[in-house]
């Protein structure tokens, strides 16, 4: 199958990670992530990623714990950089090559994210994971995978979920729920779909990037992604 894009951007949410029995990491679900990875890089396509850090903390969650907002966003960027240390490492036992490329350093323990470094490593099929979100409190990792996705003139944003696209209402919790094949980035917006915030919708927008919606756990879900977009929905 011949890929339809050269270089992709997957938004991982830092769930996508955890166990069933709800450990912050889990093996296997690591080892999903990384076989699907490893198929793209097989096609011969460049992959960026931004992971979320849900699975230890997300700034969202600042009033539930009584902290004020910013430094609960600290907590979430330091998340992702932990997950981002753990996928590549799970890539590697693949044999897959690698960078973890940090809004900052992190004391040393990351690369600290440049454009044209992170350009190098994407030619040279080594996968780029970015995590610390924008380096800044109140925006969330979806709006930093948007701003990846622009700046490393990313063909697509694959974002990654646990249903098979975006519906009109939860589909888990609706048997009504209708699903769209497509969608506009208005529509997105003016709908409140919640897909992705706003602040990340209008990026995307901007520079026309689209986004495919899809079921992570589906097989072989990162190639049907990038070939034949069987489902999932299309935001363009």
């Amino acid at each position: 199958m011949n890929p339809k894009y050269k270089r992709v951007l997957v938004k991982l949410s830092g769930e996508s990670l955890q166990s069933q029995k709800g450990r912050s990491v889990c093996k296997d679900a690591s080892g999903h992530i990384a076989k699907n990875i490893q198929a793209l890089v097989d096609l011969g396509v460049e992959v960026g990623i931004v992971i979320g850090g849900g699975n230890f903390f997300r700034g969202a969650l600042a009033k539930e714990f009584n902290l004020k907002r910013t430094p609960a966003d600290h907590i979430g960027m330091l998340a992702t950089v932990m997950n981002g240390i753990f996928l590549s490492q799970a890539l590697a036992n693949r044999n897959i090559s690698s960078a973890v490329m940090g809004s900052t350093s992190f004391g040393g323990i990351v690369e600290p994210f440049h454009l044209g470094k992170a350009g190098e490593y994407l030619a040279k099929q080594s996968v780029v994971i970015f995590v610390g979100g924008t380096g800044n409190p109140y925006f969330t990792t979806d709006s930093a995978a948007a701003l990846r996705a622009c700046e490393i003139d990313a063909d697509i944003l694959l974002k990654a979920t646990k249903v098979d696209g975006v519906y009109d209402k939860d589909p888990k919790k609706y048997s009504d729920a209708k699903k769209y094949q497509t969608l506009t980035y208005n529509k997105a917006l003016a709908d409140a779909l919640k897909v992705m915030d706003a602040t990340a919708i209008a990026l995307v927008r901007e520079k026309e990037v689209p986004v495919f919606v899809f079921d992570l756990f589906e097989d072989n879900c990162l190639v049907k992604a990038v070939t034949t977009q069987t489902s999932g929905t299309i935001i363009s």
